[in-house]
């Protein structure tokens, strides 16, 4: 069993108290671990910081408030040099700890190098687009299915690795906005030879933005992969998919049926009735229709 032990947890505009809480309860209970647990806040507003500080009370917590949002891959690079000990446990400040022996099951494992546990997804509403999103897609979560594809397959919302890798092969600082930095960094983790193995010890998927945050957030993640399609070329479905329209035809006439019924399409996404299929196809025509416009 691993003895040294960083958990390290980015955090924007979440409450994270319960998460640490329930970590930090976990973390106590195994004999002879040294550990501590660093929570950095990346510019989140004023009541989270309030809120969140809250945590500071508890034994080998810190908590770290930046005042400038900087994204989601350099605040990772940033708390895995503000990190001590040899092996870093990474997790999303808005997931879940659904197991009880979650720390101890990473500490158990037999990890080289890196290994992602993957999530599990909460109850949700039927109205709720990210939830039916998550709920359709959670067959693919499953560790002997990521394992097919391991490095396609990688998230930074659950991972232990160890320190001195990250530091080594940190995640691109350009990702600044929302979507892709994970993917391209388990592309670059593959060229470099480094291990990437699957474990089943998810981590709890509960919190579900309404819908149109999450269509806008889907936009911002394909604004995302357009800026960084080529690196991006192997790693993401609806590249690979786009590229096997071999029909110009084909993309125009995607590319007409979002100009003509795109804000149709969103509507129904933000509404209470959202629907899957509309939702490919809108996420489609955006894509071809920003790549056409740039």
């Amino acid at each position: 069993m691993k003895h040294e032990l960083s958990i390290l947890i980015p955090i924007y505009n979440d409450d994270c108290r319960e998460m640490v809480k329930a970590l930090s309860c976990q973390a106590e209970a195994i004999d002879g671990l040294k550990y501590e647990i660093i929570v950095a806040d990346d510019g989140s507003d004023e009541s989270y910081i309030i809120t969140n500080s809250q945590i500071s009370t508890l034994p080998n917590v810190r908590f770290i408030r930046r005042e400038q949002n900087v994204g989601r891959a350099a605040i990772r690079n940033f708390l895995c040099r503000e990190s001590k000990y040899e092996w870093a446990l990474f997790l999303d400040g808005d997931m879940t700890i659904v197991s009880n022996c979650f720390i101890k099951s990473y500490l158990d494992a037999d990890i080289k190098e890196v290994a992602y546990g993957g999530y599990c997804v909460g109850p949700g509403e039927a109205s709720c687009l990210r939830f039916i999103y998550e709920k359709t897609c959670e067959p693919m979560h499953r560790a002997e299915e990521r394992r097919k594809r391991p490095f396609q397959n990688f998230h930074t919302s659950n991972f232990m690795i160890r320190r001195d890798i990250m530091l080594s092969h940190p995640l691109d600082e350009r990702f600044r906005h929302y979507g892709y930095e994970d993917v391209l960094w388990g592309k670059q983790l593959h060229k470099a030879g480094i291990t990437i193995i699957h474990l089943d010890n998810p981590t709890g998927f509960y919190d579900f933005e309404d819908n149109a945050h999450f269509v806008s957030k889907t936009e911002e993640g394909l604004r995302t992969l357009y800026t960084f399609r080529k690196e991006l070329r192997g790693y993401s479905r609806l590249l690979t998919f786009i590229e096997g329209l071999h029909s110009g035809a084909t993309c125009w006439a995607i590319k007409l049926w979002h100009w003509a019924f795109g804000s149709l399409e969103r509507r129904n996404l933000c509404g209470k009735h959202p629907n899957l299929s509309i939702f490919k196809l809108y996420k489609l025509g955006y894509y071809l229709t920003y790549y056409k416009n740039h």
